[in-house]
């Protein structure tokens, strides 16, 4: 009964108008799986209403069955005060219903513009009208504040910024509702407030928006109200500004959650483990140096295409350097590959965990192993499964990966998980230096505290961790110094015990440090 006193509670407090969208009794059952069960929700003109959960709490089968990817079990959707099923997201997107997919949706070889506007390109007779198709783009990216030529290819991109065109993407639908799954994810402080404006001109246009993060904090500046969901079942909706986040989080995993930091076990030594010098990519980074103590989480921030991930990718081979030097334990390393990066013990967890961190169709004791086949086959180069199996299985129960088993596809976990598993990989390898690239993107704050608190062990133990992110609270509490990037530059590297956010963020704008 309290569960109905609830739903009754929320919707006496929404306002007194006709629900744009309202879901009454949501259930999605697969088989052997209750994903979805008695689920409520409904969305106002002019709101933002967040939706709240940890990973596999049911916020995108929720998302999925509103934009017509899946159908209810049972239960009812009314869309401006009509019942509706939709029978594909292009029936959804048809009646106004626009989402932004967590998972990037975009076609790598196509340009912005066409992405942008795929299957609905503006016509002149049977031909495409490429200037105005441009001209259309150029509007929507400008609108974001955005500067990306419309006709650069997707493949080229960041992930960042393949992040923003998914955004323009839904904008162009001038949808009456937006689902925004993630959509910060992936993006700088200076970037997220641009969104945020453009959230607040959509809802002065009466536009509904549906807003999923697992960045609690950020929410305060739009959302109206929040729908927490755990275990694929409803637990509450509140105005925003009458609770807070710790109640949230306590709702979202059923316990309170006091720190959002492990305390850390160790202090870096002073002896230099891993350096870089005048490390340069032509047109992308230039003159980049650091170093890096035993025991350390050395921080990179940075705005948008500032060079980050460019220098951890050259670093580990993935693309090429025309001048510098990396030096580990005082040995000059010769890096042309990611072979010869893991060879010296470097290890490199990308920012696109789906993309280039798994194979995403294997089963996670072939992730686990991936990198260190050797080690697990026999003189005859042949797989020892029994050694193999071990080696997943004791993974598995050391990073506490929540899978039904070894054999089970990475693509079905969660993405806490999927982390976990692409440190699992990398540990297998007992790396002496570890960069994390992004490393909670997209994922939920009990799994977040869980690889915070191996990184601070791994640091503990020695081995040398740059954590790579556009989340500042996640670099000042996680790190001992952070290098600060602007225009492929480090302009400083600050100790983060002595520093803040208005520090960095004046760094990573190109104006130095602030005045005392």
């Amino acid at each position: 009964m309290q569960h109905k006193a609830d739903i009754r509670h929320a919707r006496a407090a929404s306002p007194e108008r006709r629900a744009l969208l309202r879901l009454d009794g949501i259930t999605k059952e697969f088989p052997g799986v209750m994903a979805l069960s008695d689920v409520h929700f409904d969305l106002f003109p002019g709101e933002v209403h967040a939706v709240c959960g940890e990973n596999g709490a049911g916020k995108s089968t929720l998302m999925k069955i509103i934009s017509g990817v899946y159908q209810p079990t049972s239960g009812s959707i009314v869309y401006k005060g009509q019942e509706s099923r939709f029978a594909s997201p292009l029936e959804s997107e048809a009646a106004g219903i626009a989402i932004i997919h967590q998972e990037l949706n975009l076609v790598p070889h196509l340009s912005v513009a066409e992405n942008i506007y795929l299957a609905r390109e503006p016509r002149r007779g049977f031909l495409v009208d490429r200037k105005k198709l441009r001209a259309d783009a150029k509007r929507c990216l400008d609108r974001l504040g955005i500067d990306i030529d419309p006709e650069t290819h997707v493949r080229n991109l960041s992930v960042a910024q393949s992040q923003m065109v998914e955004i323009a993407k839904a904008l162009s639908l001038d949808a009456e509702v937006l689902i925004m799954d993630e959509p910060t994810s992936s993006l700088t402080e200076q970037e997220t407030n641009l969104l945020f404006q453009v959230i607040r001109d959509l809802k002065a246009s009466g536009v509904g928006i549906i807003y999923i993060s697992h960045r609690l904090d950020e929410m305060e500046e739009i959302v109206d109200r929040v729908t927490v969901l755990r275990d694929g079942r409803y637990i509450a909706t509140d105005n925003f500004h009458d609770t807070t986040v710790n109640e949230i989080v306590a709702k979202m995993v059923g316990r309170s959650l006091e720190e959002k930091f492990p305390e850390r076990l160790s202090e870096p030594s002073e002896e230099i483990i891993f350096s870089a010098g005048g490390l340069t990519r032509r047109g992308v980074f230039s003159d980049v140096g650091f170093s890096l103590r035993r025991g350390e989480i050395l921080g990179f921030s940075g705005l948008m295409g500032a060079g980050r991930t460019e220098v951890a990718r050259a670093i580990f081979g993935a693309d090429p350097l025309d001048a510098g030097t990396i030096t580990m334990h005082g040995e000059t390393l010769t890096i042309s590959s990611p072979r010869d990066a893991i060879a010296a013990g470097i290890a490199y967890l990308s920012e696109d965990r789906k993309a280039q961190g798994l194979a995403i169709k294997m089963p996670v004791d072939a992730n686990v192993t991936l990198a260190n086949m050797d080690e697990v086959s026999n003189g005859f180069g042949m797989i020892d499964f029994a050694k193999h199996n071990k080696v997943a299985n004791d993974y598995v129960e050391l990073l506490d990966i929540r899978t039904p088993s070894i054999k089970q596809p990475v693509r079905l976990l969660s993405g806490g998980n999927q982390q976990k598993i692409i440190i699992g990989k990398w540990l297998f390898r007992k790396p002496k230096v570890m960069f994390f690239d992004e490393p909670t993107r997209g994922i939920d704050v009990g799994a977040k505290f869980a690889i915070y608190k191996i990184m601070d062990e791994l640091a503990a133990e020695g081995i040398g961790v740059v954590l790579i992110s556009s989340e500042l609270p996640e670099i000042l509490g996680m790190t001992d110094r952070v290098a600060v990037f602007h225009g492929g530059r480090i302009t400083g590297v600050l100790e983060t015990r002595n520093t803040d956010q208005e520090e960095i963020m004046r760094y990573a704008s190109g104006y130095g440090p602030k005045a005392h």
